[in-house]
């Protein structure tokens, strides 16, 4: 049998002796193609001549690519049959470039190996810096669907060809396969984006996990988005007759944070942007560190080098973000450089409460309860009149239906309202308040966050 030509891909080898050639194949093959396969038991014209089996012989060609490709690769071993004959196929993919084999660097080119001379690695290393990994690594799964994806760019009034919707946004590989950006972008995956509260101000106490992944990664940061939306609560103040309010934290500066974490994460780590909440703070993290040609104070000022272009590209299409990075501006103005720890391998963006946060039962602690700017509302209308009607909550709020009822639901879960009566005849209770409660939810009150408003 004979399996065809050699190509910046595939590599064939007679037999073992020519192991160290065929290392040096496979590291030359990753820095070409991130890929690559190659054949003991195949001359290098594809004919089947077979391979010479023993206990050891697969443990170590497995040994010889662990001890002298460097990064190290994980390869794929297996034994075939071919025409009764033996033969070894190694597989390996990376994106960790340059590859060495052996102490020195080669690339591939047609079917040869050439070595790299210093200005040629230094050539690769800035192509590879530049890169984007996410869409050059195949996906885990190859069975996707993108309907969320498509529901978006429908959303943001683009037109969806679905014939040409996939090769459009970049979803697929060289190969055809899809890509690692496909993965995080399709219906379904197995990535885990977590919102995670504390009890206090450090880890020790956790009170609440909150899972959003396993979705679109557009669908996951709307979830977010929506979620720290709906703790963001305010501060009412109320001086010579003026009334003030003061949110728990700038929202807007901590979506420019979780956009830029989920969109410039080095997502081939493995690690997904997550945010923790704290008694004082947010934090946001996200993985690898600052690009490798960007510095901090070019950082700072807002200058951009995407990590991953081609996403970046995507959100942007969809509004969601802009290419005149004045997001970190935007956060430095509110809460200055020192919210940014830059790390080798992570970024931590803080962002600090602006007035300490009391027991919050709606995070799982024990004490009073907090309600959110627009449960607020709902109780300062309900306070005014215990029988109105979902309808004219709908019209006076502004809220949609279901909102209006996800807010009461939320209510009565946390003991704050009863219906007494049937739907026609019955009214709205409000319990355990305190005589401070009406006057926040109306505006009245001289002083006061929700917090300290209901009975204990």
């Amino acid at each position: 049998m004979n399996m065809g030509v050699e190509t910046e891909k595939i590599e064939f080898k007679k037999t073992t002796g020519e192991l160290r050639e065929g290392i040096t194949s496979l590291a030359s093959m990753l820095n070409k193609n991130s890929y690559g396969v190659l054949y003991f038991g195949v001359k290098n014209n594809g004919d089947v001549v077979g391979q010479q089996m023993g206990d050891r012989t697969l443990r170590e060609i497995s040994q010889a690519i662990a001890s002298y490709i460097k990064p190290q690769v994980i390869p794929v071993i297996e034994h075939q049959l071919i025409d009764d004959k033996n033969v070894i196929k190694i597989e390996v993919r990376g994106s960790e470039k340059p590859y060495s084999a052996y102490g020195r660097y080669y690339m591939r080119s047609a079917d040869e190996d050439r070595e790299l001379s210093p200005t040629a690695l230094k050539e690769l290393m800035d192509k590879q810096t530049s890169s984007d990994i996410l869409t050059f690594v195949p996906a885990p799964v190859q069975k996707l669907t993108f309907n969320k994806l498509k529901i978006a760019y429908v959303t943001s009034g683009l037109t969806v060809n679905q014939a040409t919707f996939e090769d459009n946004v970049g979803l697929k590989n060289s190969d055809g396969k899809y890509n690692l950006m496909a993965f995080l972008l399709a219906d379904e995956n197995d990535i885990s984006i977590k919102v995670v509260t504390f009890a206090g101000k450090d880890k020790t106490d956790l009170i609440k996990r909150n899972e959003y992944g396993g979705t679109c990664l557009v669908t996951a940061i709307d979830k977010v988005l929506d979620y720290m939306e709906s703790i963001n609560e305010t501060m009412v103040k109320m001086g010579n007759h003026r009334r003030t309010e003061e949110k728990l934290f700038d929202m807007a500066s901590f979506k420019e944070a979780w956009q830029n974490a989920c969109i410039h994460t080095k997502w081939d780590k493995g690690n997904p942007p997550a945010v923790y909440i704290f008694s004082d703070r947010i934090e946001i993290i996200s993985t690898g560190g600052l690009p490798v040609d960007l510095n901090k104070e070019e950082f700072y000022k807002g200058i951009s080098k995407p990590v991953n272009s081609k996403l970046q590209k995507i959100f942007g299409q969809l509004g969601y973000v802009e290419q005149t990075g004045h997001g970190i501006p935007l956060i430095i103005s509110n809460y200055g450089k020192q919210a940014f720890d830059i790390m080798e391998n992570f970024v931590n963006v803080t962002i600090p409460f602006n007035y300490e946060k009391n027991n919050v039962t709606e995070l799982g602690i024990q004490g009073r309860t907090s309600l959110n700017e627009a449960e607020q509302r709902v109780v300062g209308y309900i306070s005014k009149n215990s029988n109105i009607t979902i309808r004219e909550l709908v019209m006076q709020s502004g809220y949609s239906d279901g909102y209006i009822r996800k807010i009461i639901t939320s209510l009565k879960k946390k003991k704050v309202l009863e219906r007494q009566g049937g739907n026609k005849m019955g009214k709205w209770v409000l319990k355990n308040m305190r005589a401070e409660a009406l006057k926040v939810a109306e505006g009245k009150a001289e002083y006061a966050t929700m917090d300290d408003v209901f009975e204990d």
